[in-house]
């Protein structure tokens, strides 16, 4: 009647195991937007269709096609909306997922750590599907697209996507200490990152003095590669991604560090504030 669990022996097998708990905590991850998964990426599709509908209307309207890149505007708008929608999801995701005083937490095989890569895979995935899906029905449906580069662009996706969950881990690991500052400071920073992330420009026709008001952004710079690597005719010349990856780097290590003060100190402290 009572079975006791087998616990896997050796680096491979435990590999194996936490591989296993990943993949069904990161499904748990995405189903836990809506009921049903398919209307979780659907929901994700149409919220990446209205930001792109939407500027669009306001590059027409305000007349700024001319200055956008030369090659499909489309293309254009979407590079930016993508990255941005992937960086603030990846944030978003990582910030609110399960911390050690979560319920989730008292079951045996679940760590803090299962519980923020599987919301930050979650995000990728819903993000990297709503990408295709949209890309391809623009190529069939309205005007073939190319990308000259489509390797070193999707690696912009995925740079932007590890800087959220990077600055995601600081806001995680201090939430339960300063929620409401916390939450605060993560809508401010998402509603600033409409315009600070460079999404409706591109960094060569930004004079010098407007420059160092975004260079500060890493999120700036994914963009502006992504668009020199999707484009033949832009090479960014104020930009790196090297200082986006660096930069995520750093917030990735002070976020597990503050992660595992936080953990070590969280039947201490929690008990006490509620």
């Amino acid at each position: 009647m009572y079975q006791s669990t087998r616990k896997p022996t050796g680096s491979f097998g435990s590999a194996l195991a936490l591989a296993e708990l990943i993949y069904h905590s990161t499904v748990r991850s995405v189903r836990k937007q809506h009921g049903n998964a398919f209307m979780a990426i659907a929901m994700n599709m149409l919220q990446a269709v209205v930001f792109v509908l939407a500027f669009f209307v306001i590059f027409s309207i305000l007349g700024m096609r001319g200055s956008a890149l030369r090659g499909d505007f489309l293309l254009y708008i979407m590079s930016g909306i993508f990255l941005y929608l992937t960086h603030a999801k990846a944030l978003g995701a990582v910030a609110g997922s399960e911390g050690p005083a979560s319920p989730m937490m008292q079951h045996a095989p679940m760590t803090t750590v299962v519980a923020i890569v599987s919301s930050a895979l979650g995000a990728l995935y819903i993000q990297v599907l709503s990408l295709f899906v949209i890309l391809f029905v623009y190529h069939v449906a309205f005007v073939p697209i190319t990308i000259e580069q489509p390797i070193e662009a999707f690696g912009m996706l995925l740079l932007a996507w590890f800087t959220g969950c990077a600055l995601g881990m600081v806001l995680l690991a201090l939430k339960p200490w300063f929620p409401t500052a916390v939450s605060i400071f993560s809508t401010v920073y998402q509603r600033a990152n409409m315009i600070a992330s460079g999404k409706m420009f591109v960094a060569n026709t930004l004079p010098s003095f407007m420059l160092t008001m975004f260079d500060w952004n890493p999120l700036f710079h994914a963009i502006d590669q992504a668009r020199g690597y999707a484009f033949l005719n832009y090479y960014p010349r104020y930009s790196s991604w090297e200082y986006a990856f660096w930069v995520g780097v750093v917030f990735l290590m002070i976020g597990l560090m503050g992660e595992f003060y936080t953990r070590k100190h969280a039947s201490v402290s929690w008990n006490a504030r509620r």
